[in-house]
This record gives C-alpha cells, sequence and structure tokens, in this order.
C-alpha cells in the first residue's frame, strides 16, 4: 500500500476536525493549513521509470488518497476531474478516498464514472451522531460501488442500525483521537459498534485506542506508539463474508 497526495490544504467543518493532525504537522513548518494547493506530486499514479514501469506498481495494491487534505474540498473543484481520469487509468490500482465532505462528492464527477469505478473506495467520515445522521443518508444514495464509514475520531456512542442494514455498507473502522489534546474515546461506544456491525454482518476495525481511552470508567492516557497495538490486543476486528480483506 502507499500514499498520494494531489493537493494539500484544508479548512475545519465539524467537531472531528477540531484538532487536525494536518495543521499540527504544518504548524511545525510555519506553513498555513487553510491554503489549497496542488502538490509536486500531483501526477503520482502516472509517473514512470526510465524503464517505462509505473512508479506505483501493481503489486502496492491500495493507494491511500489525499490524506493531507480532503478529495472533495472546493477549491479542488478545478483539478478532480484530471486526477479522476488518472484513477481511472490506474484499474490495477484500489484508490482509497476518505472525506468529510460527502455532500459534494457529484462535483466535478467524471461523464463515465456510471454507477462508480471498480478501483475506487469511498469512505465518509463520522465522529459524532449528528454528522451520522447527516452523511450517511447522502453515502448511501450516491452511486458508488465501495462504500466504507470511518469513525475517527470516535467522540460519542453511534447508532448506526438504521444504515446497516441496507447492506451497502462494506466495512466500519473505529478509533480514538491522537495528540496531546486528544478528546476521550470510551471503550464502550467501540464495543457497541462492534456488536452493531455483528448483527448485520459488516466488517469492523478498531484502529486506535487514541491518547485518551476511556475502559470501565477508568481514564488511560496512551502513548502514540501504543495506540494501535493496544487496539489491536482487543481482536475486536471482524471480516464479514462479502468484505476483501485485501481492500
Amino acid at each position: 500500500m502507499s500514499s498520494y497526495n494531489p493537493w494539500h490544504g484544508c479548512h475545519k467543518i465539524s467537531a472531528g476536525c477540531q484538532n487536525c493532525f494536518i495543521y499540527s504537522m504544518d504548524k511545525q513548518f510555519n506553513r498555513d493549513s487553510t491554503i489549497v494547493t496542488k502538490t509536486k506530486n500531483f501526477d503520482l499514479p502516472m509517473r514512470q521509470t526510465a524503464h517505462q514501469k509505473y512508479r506505483l506498481k501493481s503489486e502496492e495494491g491500495i493507494v491511500y488518497t489525499c490524506l493531507s487534505s480532503d478529495f472533495f474540498i472546493e477549491e479542488a473543484d478545478q483539478w478532480r476531474q484530471e486526477v479522476w481520469k488518472m484513477i481511472h487509468e490506474r484499474s490495477d490500482l484500489v484508490f482509497f478516498i476518505i472525506t468529510k465532505r460527502i455532500d459534494r462528492f457529484m462535483v466535478s464527477l467524471p461523464a463515465d464514472w456510471g454507477d462508480g469505478y471498480d478501483n475506487v473506495i469511498i469512505t465518509s467520515t463520522v465522529e459524532n451522531q449528528r454528522c451520522l445522521e447527516y452523511r450517511l443518508p447522502i453515502l448511501l444514495e450516491l452511486p458508488i460501488k465501495h462504500r466504507q464509514l470511518n469513525c475517527e475520531p470516535l467522540l460519542e456512542g453511534l447508532d448506526l442500525r438504521k444504515y446497516l442494514s441496507s447492506g451497502k455498507i462494506e466495512h466500519i473502522s473505529v478509533g480514538g483521537e491522537s495528540g496531546y489534546k486528544a478528546r476521550v474515546c470510551d471503550f464502550d461506544w467501540v464495543l457497541d459498534i462492534r456488536q452493531q456491525c455483528l448483527e448485520n454482518n459488516t466488517s469492523f476495525a478498531f484502529r486506535q485506542t487514541g491518547a485518551c481511552f476511556r475502559k470501565d470508567g477508568k481514564i488511560y492516557h496512551i502513548d502514540k506508539k501504543l495506540q494501535h497495538v493496544q487496539a489491536k490486543k482487543s481482536h475486536l476486528d471482524f471480516l464479514a463474508g462479502g468484505y476483501d480483506e485485501k481492500k
């Protein structure tokens, strides 16, 4: 797997953005995170070596796309169709796109999109019930082949049942918030979402505890390097029959 960031910079739009890691990283370099610009890697999917081989090799499989911004941010409307074209041409790769702007999905959508490209996974983030109730109905109605849900940072318990029953969401991942300002993530919230996934045969993954993790009423402050490790030690991940583990 690899990453591809065609543009950089974003604007905070909801509660989950409060402690955005991109803002924290940019601050170290005195860079304004609100300025959205194309990166030097804009055409990375099409770049080739001197031997005319793609730099992003087919065997890398999944490509995490636009993690330093939001793929559907307004400033990128003028560039997005060009990226969609590259994504379509590189059908040997799977492009994983995560967004808080699922309501802008149709902007600059390519004419040949149809009901979706096979090699694109669209993941909407939801951090609380309010965002869930707004974003999920939109996600479910859009022409997308592969839909996922990312509940990071998980800021409260979520009731997903009426959406999971549609069978349209392939996978749900949850996790706490990192950083020294991290808000609490409660283990009971994680367990409840997992139970909802089990009831609806939806794949589930507990990605990370976050820095401020509550279990059995006790708060634990967890070092960044252990947040993923501790989550995996809980052995909560679940693969449903229809989910491709390679993705």
